[in-house]
C-alpha cells in the first residue's frame, strides 16, 4: 500500500508538543502549565509507560527539583536517599588505590545530592504534570517530523501500529496520529532519532564540536542487608580497561539493600574487539568489587549511551517551530556523571520561553531567546567548568587525562582555565582502528555468579517488541557492512552491542548480517560506533523495547 492509499491521520492540535518523557520533557511541562495553566501541552513516550525506557546511574543534584516543585521534599517521593558518603577509586588488576576526598575539586562533591532510581523519579514527575493538565500519552513512538509551508517544524506523527515485517499494513493495523504544536520541544534523550534529524536538517551543528559519546551498562541488585550502605557512592576508574580506552564506573547503595552498579566506556575506543558488555562484567570480578554481591541477586540489566562532548558540543537548540532540551542537546556533566539536573533545567528554560512566545501571539519561529540564555544559566556554568575534561581524556589517556583534568577543573574554581577551550578532534565512528592492527582481547568466561551472559542479561532487561513489524535498526548498504564492518573492523557490532543484536553468520555461502531487533534496548551504540555510519536507529512500533521497572 502507498502512502496515497493510507486512510488520513487524526490530528490533534496544541500549544506545545513534546517528545520523551524523561526529566527534560516533564520539567518543560510541568513548568509550561506553572507559567499559564491555559497553555495545552501533550508529552509523547514511545516506552510502554513513563519510566519504562529510563537508565541512569543515578545520583542526582536537586537544584532544578528545588525551583520547580520547591515542596518535594515535605512530600512522599521516590528520592528518600540521600548521599552519605562519597569514594572515588583507582582500580589495578589486583587492587585498588582510594583517593582522598580532599584532592577532589570541590564540584566532584556529592554532598547534598540524592541516590534513586530515575525512572521511578519520571513517573512521579508524571504524575504532577498530570495534575497540571499536561496530557501524556506512553506507548506512542514519535516517528516523523511534521513541516509547515514555510518549512518550520509544526509537530510530530506517531508511528503506525500493525505493520508488518514486509511494510504492509496487518490485520491490526492502525494509522498513527497527527499532534501539531505551536512549539515543538524534542527531549529524546541521546542520539534522538528525531533530534538527529533536525540537527541535520539545520545545520545546527555546523559550527560546534562533534558530540562525543559513552555507553553505560548498569545491572540493579539486591545484597545481603550487612553489606548495604544507604547513600553509598563510589566512582572508579582504571581496570578493565586499559589507559587509553576511557570510562569509568559507578556503585551506589539506595534503599531496600539494593545497589546500581554499571561502566561507562567511552565510544572513542579504538580496538574493535572490546566488548563493552563483557568489560563491565569483568570489571564485577575486581577482588574490590566482588564481595559486594556475594549472597545477592541480579535483579534488572540495561544499557544507553550517554552524551559526552559537553559545553563545546552542544548544537544550536533552536529550530523555527521549536527547541532541543535535555540530553538530546548534550548536557550531561562527565566527570560527574550528571545530566537530569541539566536536563531539568533545560526543560524549564526552554518552557519559560515557549511561554513568553505563546503570551506574546508567536508560533513556529525560533525561542532565540532560549538559545541565548543557556550559556549564561546554571547549564553553561556546569558544563563551562569541566569542558576541557573529555578532550584531555581523548588526548592524554586514563591516567594522564584525569591528572590534567583534575588541575583544570581546580584552575576552573577560580573562574580560569589553563587550557582554554579545547577541540574533541574525530567523531566516535572515525576512532576505530583496522582489525590487522590491533591484538583480539581475550574475555573470560562469565562463572554466573557476579558475571553473566549477554542472553540471560537481556531477558532481565524486559526487553519485547512484536516479531513480526519492519526492522528498526537500517542498514544503508550490506554490502558494504561485509567488506568494511566484517572485513576490515572484525564485525565490531557484535561486540560494541550491549544486547546481541547485531550477529555475522559464517555459512557455506559466506558470512551473513543477522540483525536481532527484538534483542534491541533502545542504546543507540549502533547509529554513534558504525565506523562507516551505515546504521540508522528508527523508531520501532510504540511500546517496543525495554521495560525497565526501577533503573
Amino acid at each position: 500500500m502507498t502512502a496515497d492509499e493510507l486512510p488520513a491521520r487524526e490530528m490533534m492540535e496544541f500549544d506545545v508538543v513534546i517528545v520523551g518523557a524523561g526529566p527534560a520533557g516533564l520539567a518543560a511541562a510541568i513548568r509550561l502549565k506553572q507559567i499559564d495553566p491555559d497553555i495545552s501541552v501533550v508529552v509523547v513516550e514511545k516506552g510502554s509507560e513513563v519510566g519504562a525506557h529510563i537508565l541512569s546511574g543515578a545520583v542526582i543534584d536537586p537544584i532544578a527539583l528545588d525551583r520547580l516543585l520547591p515542596e518535594w521534599r515535605s512530600e512522599d517521593t521516590p528520592i528518600k536517599t540521600p548521599v552519605t558518603q562519597d569514594r572515588f577509586l583507582f582500580l589495578g588488576p589486583a587492587g585498588s588505590v582510594r583517593l582522598p576526598n580532599f584532592v577532589m575539586p570541590p564540584l566532584m562533591s556529592n554532598h547534598g545530592n540524592f541516590v534513586v532510581s530515575l525512572g521511578n523519579v519520571c513517573r512521579w514527575l508524571a504524575g504532577k504534570a498530570e495534575a497540571l493538565g499536561v496530557e501524556i500519552y506512553p506507548g506512542f513512538a514519535a516517528a516523523e517530523l511534521l513541516f509547515d509551508e514555510a518549512g518550520a517544524v509544526a509537530g510530530i506523527a506517531t508511528g503506525d501500529m500493525g505493520v508488518g515485517r514486509d511494510g504492509e499494513p496487518g490485520p491490526n493495523f492502525q494509522r498513527g496520529m497527527e499532534l501539531r504544536g505551536r512549539y515543538t520541544l524534542i527531549g529524546e534523550g541521546a542520539r534522538g532519532s528525531l533530534a538527529k534529524q533536525l540537527i541535520q536538517h539545520f545545520g545546527l551543528s555546523d559550527d560546534r564540536e562533534p558530540q562525543k559519546f559513552g555507553l553505560g551498562i548498569k545491572e540493579l541488585w539486591q545484597i545481603d542487608p550487612s553489606l548495604h550502605r544507604p547513600g553509598l557512592i563510589q566512582h572508579s576508574f582504571g581496570w578493565p580497561l586499559g589507559n587509553s580506552t576511557g570510562g569509568g564506573s559507578f556503585l551506589y547503595h539506595l534503599e531496600d539493600n539494593q545497589v546500581v552498579v554499571g561502566l561507562v566506556v567511552h565510544l572513542n575506543y579504538q580496538n574493535p574487539y572490546l566488548s563493552p558488555f563483557r568489560e563491565f562484567q569483568r570489571f564485577k570480578t575486581h577482588p574490590s568489587i566482588a564481595p559486594l554481591f556475594a549472597g545477592g541477586k541480579r535483579i534488572s540489566y540495561g544499557a544507553r549511551a550517554i552524551t559526552e562532548g559537553g559545553f563545546q558540543s552542544v548544537p544550536k537548540l533552536v529550530f523555527p517551530g521549536g527547541a532541543l532540551i535535555g540530553c538530546s542537546a548534550g548536557f550531561v556533566n562527565l566527570p560527574r556523571i550528571k545530566g537530569s539536573h541539566n536536563a531539568m533545567l533545560s526543560g524549564m528554560l526552554a518552557a519559560d520561553h515557549a511561554g513568553a512566545a505563546l503570551s506574546a501571539g508567536r508560533s513556529h519561529d525560533e525561542l532565540n531567546d532560549y538559545e541565548a540564555a543557556w550559556r549564561g544559566s546554571e547549564i553553561g556554568a556546569d558544563l563551562r567548568k569541566v569542558r576541557n575534561v573529555k578532550p584531555l581524556w581523548s588526548k592524554l589517556g586514563t591516567i594522564g587525562g584525569i591528572l590534567a583534568g583534575g588541575i583544570d577543573m581546580w584552575a576552573n574554581t577560580f573562574g580560569f582555565s589553563v587550557f582554554g577551550t579545547m577541540r574533541h578532534g574525530k567523531a566516535d565512528f572515525a576512532t576505530t582502528k583496522p582489525a590487522a592492527s590491533v591484538r583480539p582481547i581475550d574475555y573470560p568466561k562469565p562463572d554466573g555468579v557476579v558475571s553473566f551472559d549477554m542472553p540471560s542479561s537481556v531477558f532481565l532487561s524486559n526487553t519485547n517488541h512484536e516479531e513480526d513489524q519492519p526492522v528498526h535498526l537500517k542498514v544503508a548498504d550490506l554490502a558494504l557492512q561485509k567488506t568494511s564492518e566484517h572485513d576490515v573492523y572484525a564485525g565490531l557490532s557484535q561486540r560494541y552491542c550491549p544486547a546481541g543484536v547485531y550477529e555475522w553468520l559464517e555459512e557455506p555461502s559466506g558470512p551473513r548480517y543477522q540483525i536481532n531487533a527484538q534483542n534491541c534496548v533502545h542504546c543507540k551504540t549502533c547509529d554513534i560506533k558504525d565506523p562507516n555510519r551505515n546504521i540508522t536507529w528508527t523508531v520501532p512500533e510504540g511500546g517496543g523495547g525495554p521495560n525497565y521497572p526501577n533503573m
